[in-house]
């Protein structure tokens, strides 16, 4: 131990050491010397952290820095920090990016505990709320909803609505969990906070979705109309949201779906009623019926919803597939609900804790939709690794999915599971083969002959178990089993288990009078044992007394009395009472009424036999992934999954106005129409009314808004792709090339200009698009009804590229054909060009530093240098606006994407010796980069 404190020692003397914090955490260490270990050890003068400590008051930001590298570690590690607060606040301010990163990440865990050393930094956190860093703003944000201090509130609400009009989505992300914290530290700002949330359904920054929606969800879930304008949006961004908010997203859409679609189970239970009906309805009942019954028809945004969710299906994270699954399972008509369970099978070989809540999900699946796992019941196979929850719940699938065709393969199965050293999953499998052989009445006999052979098992469980099953049964059909009742009945001195003497106690009883022989004997035997046997033994034995007293008295009447004077005074008050009740029915006297003539009816009556039902029923009740059908029983903030509408509501609530293009074409083909001599109208200057006018006061970020106009392209390339080779296509061949124009479909489309070309032999039929890919919007082209040979024509469609360089893929068809083709938009040609002054640019481009920057250094070839050249290049490659520059070495250019209308701003300054310094700033970080990259590759080219 000494030694130990020795090297602590050393490595503090250092103070720079990895591991002298996390050391010290655990064992006090030295202050100083190497000797006297014992003293130093339990030394009162030592200050804990006091290394980190003068770290965080140096004036060097590399020892600051590090100090907080090793305080996030210790954090991470679950140690106590918080006696570092006021070492770390003072560093709050600090013009090191990386340390105030730091710096935030600590406050955001330790501001609540230490609300008053946090509030006097409060207003540097709103200084840094206009950081033109994203991720400082975002963090100061962060630390602001973590004080939890009821006199900041409106300095908190101020906070969130300036973050939901932030530039960054990740901002405006932040500013939605701040929303959720905001909430629950004062409830009554929940109709400001509904006012940003529904400002925040309408981004269309996948960053911001799942973190809007789950604000949606805490605050106000009841607000469903909020949903209705933004659900087209939300079903279409599904895919490409993060994980975590898909989750969020599809579990609200479930509800959402449920309260505004018909129920689409309606056309599979109109099928069984027409199956029902009876034989001899007549022709006017009949037309009557249909008349009244109108078919149904799919929502078309209910199948949108199906159609965008079932590629997640092939989702990495487990919560989405079964996200996915119980949607599918509480939404899809049932014919459709079969494509799921691929994918849970797949989520088998996962962690355990998964494992166990996709058995939970297939338990009821299995249960009331048969098919859908029978083609996959080998992967519910037991493995002797899985717990024993995980067994039982597998078992439970097996006999749901069990049939004629594979029952012995399951018995089979069943046979090695009841051989497990899990006594109670060897005693769940025993009950599942009794379920079996109930429900599958060609196997019952082999059922209890197996479970006859059990009762020879040295395993007393094993053996109890089998009894109370075949008790259960004995019960369908006891006329053809009495050697098996007498059998059992030899058992008894063997069987120590209470339920299981219980059992065959109850056995004999019910069918004495099938073996009277053994009847009689067994009750002699409990009689001389009655005294010590368990309660619910005692009471059976009491039963078989009274019923062999009714039935066979002369051999059973004394030991009868003697069973109820042993009784009479038992301890147990169950036994006593029971024991009064019985004595008065059979043993009559002047006392007893009327009721001791009845019996034998009250003893011998016929039992029904009981029906084996799963341990698992009931659970459908609760909505499927949930806490609440997990445990069985209803959680803290469960919400209730509605019932399916009687009449469909109103659907229009759903349509979104789309932007008309109308004004902007005209600018854009102002340049083409120049000839004309007819005046175009320009377009009308934009009303603002006094409320929104107000409600911008506060927002603005500048004294006068910057001017960003579209304007007609620079240059359009004639460059042409191949679609469908004349080969591929049998005969049909297409190219495709971007026009650069305006979509008259949509503003958030892109043109594409389609030449097919006949080079067969024989005219094609009815070209028209097909089968396209799911979360893709792509207005068709128009039909074309035939293509003489040799002939051409060019046809236009429009894309929603989503502003990503991701394919669109479809299907190009004919009348007797359909080939798989696919568009890959350049990087380029997802751009509008815009205009703007320099002095705007400059504004707009320090809004967009940081992450939302892509730069890069490359030696230009010396006849690319010149201002004509670069221009060319960029505008052949990208639909780029120039933007005036008061420098010659440096030229601007502006643009913004189509779908989203962010904004693109390309940099290019040429230094001395052909060197150009490149850069790009948006906040699609991804269309930044891959343009970066065609930019940095077209200058060098020679």
């Amino acid at each position: 131990m000494a030694s130990n404190n020795v090297s602590y020692n050393d490595q503090g003397d250092r103070g720079l050491g990895g591991e002298t914090t996390e050391l010290g955490q655990d064992a006090t260490a030295v202050t100083s010397g190497v000797g006297a270990p014992g003293i130093g050890l339990f030394s009162s003068d030592f200050k804990k952290n006091e290394d980190l400590h003068q770290m965080l008051e140096s004036s060097k930001d590399s020892l600051k820095l590090e100090a907080m590298k090793r305080i996030v570690g210790m954090i991470a590690k679950g140690k106590n920090a918080s006696e570092l607060f006021p070492a770390v606040v003072k560093n709050v301010a600090s013009k090191n990016i990386e340390l105030k990163k730091l710096v935030y990440v600590y406050l955001v865990r330790y501001a609540e505990e230490q609300q008053d050393l946090a509030l006097l930094s409060i207003s540097t956190f709103q200084r840094a709320l206009k950081d033109p860093n994203q991720l400082i703003r975002a963090s100061a944000l962060r630390v602001l909803s973590s004080i939890r201090v009821p006199i900041i509130v409106p300095i908190m609400m101020l906070s969130i609505k300036e973050a939901a009009s932030d530039l960054s989505p990740y901002v405006r992300k932040t500013a939605a969990h701040a929303i959720q914290k905001l909430y629950s530290l004062d409830p009554e700002q929940k109709e400001p906070l509904i006012e940003i949330i529904e400002k925040l359904l309408k981004d269309k920054s996948t960053l911001v979705a799942g973190s809007v929606v789950m604000a949606f969800e805490e605050v106000c879930p009841e607000r469903i109309h909020l949903i209705h304008k933004n659900y087209r949006k939300l079903c279409n961004l599904l895919v490409d949201v993060e994980e975590w908010g898909q989750v969020v997203i599809i579990n609200m859409l479930t509800r959402y779906a449920r309260m505004q679609f018909l129920s689409p189970w309606k056309e599979d239970e109109s099928l069984e009623e027409n199956g029902e009906k009876a034989f001899y309805d007549s022709d006017e009942e009949q037309k009557k019926n249909s008349s009244g019954r109108k078919p149904y028809m799919m929502d078309p945004d209910h199948r949108l919803l199906l159609r965008n969710t079932k590629p997640l299906l092939q989702s990495r994270n487990a919560a989405v597939v079964m996200g996915v699954a119980q949607l599918y399972w509480h939404l899809a008509p049932k014919s459709e609900v079969t494509i799921v369970a691929k994918s849970l099978v797949r989520l088998l070989r996962s962690h355990r804790l998964v494992i166990h809540l996709i058995t939970l999900t297939g338990r009821l699946h299995s249960l009331q939709v048969g098919g859908l796992f029978q083609p996959y019941l080998k992967s519910f196979y037991i493995r002797s690794t899985d717990p024993t929850q995980i067994k039982i719940l597998k078992l439970e699938i097996l006999t749901n999915l069990t049939s004629e065709i594979n029952i012995s393969t399951v018995l089979r199965e069943f046979q090695t599971y009841v051989k497990s050293q899990d006594k109670q999953f060897a005693a769940a499998t025993i009950q599942a083969i009794g379920r079996c052989a109930t429900n599958i009445s060609e196997v019952t006999d082999t059922c209890l002959n197996g479970l006859v052979y059990l009762l020879s098992n040295r395993d007393e469980t094993v053996v109890a178990e089998s009894v109370v099953v075949i008790k259960k049964l004995l019960q369908t059909q006891p006329a053809q089993h009495s050697e098996i009742i007498k059998h059992m009945a030899k058992l008894l001195d063997s069987i120590t288990v209470p339920m299981a003497r219980a059992s065959i106690l109850w056995l004999i009883g019910e069918y004495c009078e099938r073996v009277p022989k053994i009847a009689p004997d067994v009750l002699r035997i409990m009689a001389k044992t009655f005294t010590n046997e368990e309660e619910i033994v005692k009471l059976q034995t009491l039963n078989l007394a009274a019923k062999l007293y009714l039935t066979n008295p002369k051999q059973t009447k004394l030991l009868t009395q003697y069973i109820l004077n042993v009784a009479k005074y038992d301890q147990n008050y169950d036994i006593r009472d029971r024991t009064r009740f019985i004595k008065q029915l059979i043993v009559p006297n002047e006392k007893s009424g009327a009721l001791s003539k009845y019996a034998k009816k009250i003893f011998l009556v016929q039992k029904p036999a009981p029906v084996l039902e799963s341990p698992f029923k009931d659970r459908d009740r609760f909505q499927l992934s949930t806490l609440s059908h997990t445990l069985n029983t209803r959680a803290n903030g469960y919400l209730e999954l509605p019932d399916w509408p009687q009449t469909i509501p109103d659907p229009s609530v759903r349509n979104v106005e789309v932007q008309p293009v109308w004004d902007f074409t005209l600018v854009l083909f102002a340049g083409a129409l120049s000839d004309v001599s007819a005046p175009v109208a320009l377009p009308k200057p934009v009303v603002i009314s006094p409320s929104l006018a107000a409600e911008l006061e506060g927002l603005s970020l500048s004294s006068t808004s910057p001017i960003i106009d579209v304007t007609t392209p620079v240059f359009v390339p004639s460059k042409s792709f191949e679609l469908l080779h004349r080969m591929s296509g049998k005969g049909l061949g297409a190219q495709y090339h971007f026009p650069r124009q305006p979509c008259i479909y949509s503003s958030k489309m892109v043109s594409v200009q389609i030449t097919l070309t006949n080079t067969s032999d024989k005219e094609i039929t009815n070209i028209e698009i097909g089968e396209r890919k799911p979360g893709m919007q792509i207005h068709d082209f128009h039909k074309l009804d035939c293509l003489n040979v040799g002939e051409s024509k060019t046809v236009s469609m429009g894309i929603d590229f989503c502003d990503s360089t991701q394919a669109a893929n479809f299907h190009l068809c004919t009348q007797n054909d359909q080939f798989s083709v696919a568009i890959q938009p350049p990087v380029g040609e997802l751009l509008l060009p815009v205009t703007t002054s320099e002095k705007d640019f400059r504004k707009e481009q320090g809004k967009l530093s940081g992450m939302n920057e892509n730069s890069t250094s490359i030696t230009c070839a010396p006849q690319n240098s010149s201002r004509q050249a670069i221009v060319q290049k960029l505008v052949n490659v990208s639909n780029l606006g120039v933007v005036p520059s008061s420098q010659d070495n440096v030229h601007r250019f502006a643009a913004k994407t189509v779908s989203s209308g962010a904004l693109v701003l390309i940099t290019i300054e040429v230094k001395e010796g052909s060197t150009v310094q490149l850069s790009v700033n948006t906040e699609k970080t991804v269309i930044g980069s891959v343009l970066l990259r065609e930019l940095k590759s077209v200058l060098s080219q020679e």
